[in-house]
């Protein structure tokens, strides 16, 4: 019997407890626990504990862009961001649209046995928005797909969307809109404002959001089926959604830590590394997404953690692919970005939209429940007081496109567990 006692750990900043892990479950927890024969003890004293986080938006690109990034190399970058479950993005090659490829990817994420991957199914055959993929084959397998979408894609078309919306109602499934009406969006470069003018790129303008955001509210509303909104970021997007939950519809909405923390004004510098799908947009957009996640408009933080090859960031911006890193960030900038004037975080909160919240939402039962007798041991400690300088050549992902090179972060991840295992041992992966 594997057994782990972790002493003076701070449960979401509560008072320090001792927790003993055995054979993969929180098998006992109180304010003195005398460690069994051989367990590996923990010194938590100073360190926050937190549910392991899940993150409902991650790209592995795995199968077929195993150079920008692999389900082994993105489930290190993971567990070193604190989490223990990842959803795994549709959009790869071939497109997970069907019980074969979903299989693969959550067999490949078992096998690596990092964090556990879950995949994401396609709503649509190959993208396309044409017909809906194998949604139903998709739940049944083995992955048990719960969350579909065709992110990086909107499904433009009502009827079909409605469809989808339908047919995944049957099994508690939910649709996951990456919101943006590409008729208004084609040749976009960034976000439509007086900069993109002065700087001469084609604008992406908020309306593309928000309108297909109102949209698809309006349907779910009449379908009564689960809808959850990806990466929104826009001021106007935030009413929408509060507006819709007033009125009872069941939605859910991300945000990303790049859109908590950064504005268009880096689209100045040209540097593609800052381009991103939506883009960057401006600064009261970022207080209003702010206010969001504190108020619980925003249901969670999202990475949409997104990995590119050398070639397809270190080129013009025109030609540069959207897309940033996240994974090993997320932690530190929600609690960047929730803190209070003083310094203060409320590590309930945290722990509310970057695990409990995203674990509800996906219908995880052993995630998101942190220091509780009888679950699973996914947890993480953190230190509040750590801070890291972020280097981008040092990130496990296999990519290197982080936006936040050279920043300093607050909060280190020390220690990961994924069911009782470290995953991460004193800040560092386990091999």
């Amino acid at each position: 019997m594997t057994s782990w006692l972790i002493t003076k750990v701070r449960p979401l900043g509560a008072e320090p407890i001792d927790v003993l892990i055995e054979d993969g479950v929180i098998a006992k927890v109180g304010p003195s626990i005398e460690a069994p024969e051989g367990a590996e003890i923990v010194d938590a004293a100073g360190l926050i504990g937190l549910p392991g986080l899940v993150d409902l938006h991650t790209h592995l690109r795995e199968p077929g862009r195993e150079d920008a990034e692999t389900i082994e190399t993105g489930s290190r970058a993971a567990a070193l961001g604190g989490y223990t479950a990842v959803h795994a993005m549709a959009n790869t090659e071939p497109v997970a649209d069907t019980a074969g490829v979903v299989e693969q990817v959550y067999n490949t994420g078992r096998a690596v046995g990092l964090v556990d991957v879950i995949p994401v199914g396609a709503v649509t055959v190959g993208l396309a928005g044409e017909r809906l993929a194998e949604l139903g084959a998709m739940a049944d397998s083995a992955a048990h797909v719960r969350i579909f979408s065709d992110d990086g894609h909107c499904v433009g078309d009502p009827g079909l969307m409605r469809r989808a919306l339908e047919y995944v109602k049957a099994f508690d499934g939910v649709i996951a809109q990456h919101a943006e009406d590409s008729r208004l969006t084609q040749g976009a470069q960034m976000n439509e404002s007086e900069l993109s003018g002065k700087l001469g790129l084609a604008g992406w303008p908020k309306v593309a959001e928000e309108s297909i955001i109102a949209r698809d509210c309006l349907l779910a509303e009449h379908v009564g089926s689960r809808l959850h909104i990806c990466h929104l970021s826009t001021a106007g997007s935030v009413e929408i959604v509060r507006w819709a939950k007033s009125r009872g519809v069941n939605v859910t909405a991300e945000v990303t830590p790049h859109h908590l923390l950064l504005t268009e004004d880096l689209a100045g510098t040209y540097d593609p590394v800052y381009k991103v799908n939506p883009p960057l947009r401006e600064g009261h957009d970022v207080d209003a997404l702010r206010d969001a996640l504190r108020d619980g408009t925003i249901d969670v933080v999202a990475t949409d953690h997104a990995p590119h090859a050398v070639e397809d960031k270190e080129c013009e911006w025109a030609y540069a692919r959207p897309g940033m890193l996240g994974l090993q960030q997320a932690l530190s900038i929600t609690v960047l970005t929730l803190s209070e004037e003083s310094g203060a975080v409320d590590w309930r909160k945290v722990a509310e939209v970057t695990s409990i919240k995203p674990a509800r939402i996906a219908g995880l039962e052993d995630h998101g429940r942190g220091f509780e007798e009888g679950a699973p041991a996914n947890v993480v400690l953190v230190d509040p007081t750590g801070s890291t300088v972020v280097d981008g050549q040092a990130l496990a992902s296999k990519s290197h496109n982080t936006p936040y090179d050279g920043l300093e972060l607050p909060a280190e991840v020390r220690w990961t567990f994924l069911r009782g295992t470290p995953t991460v041992r004193d800040g560092k992966a386990v091999a």
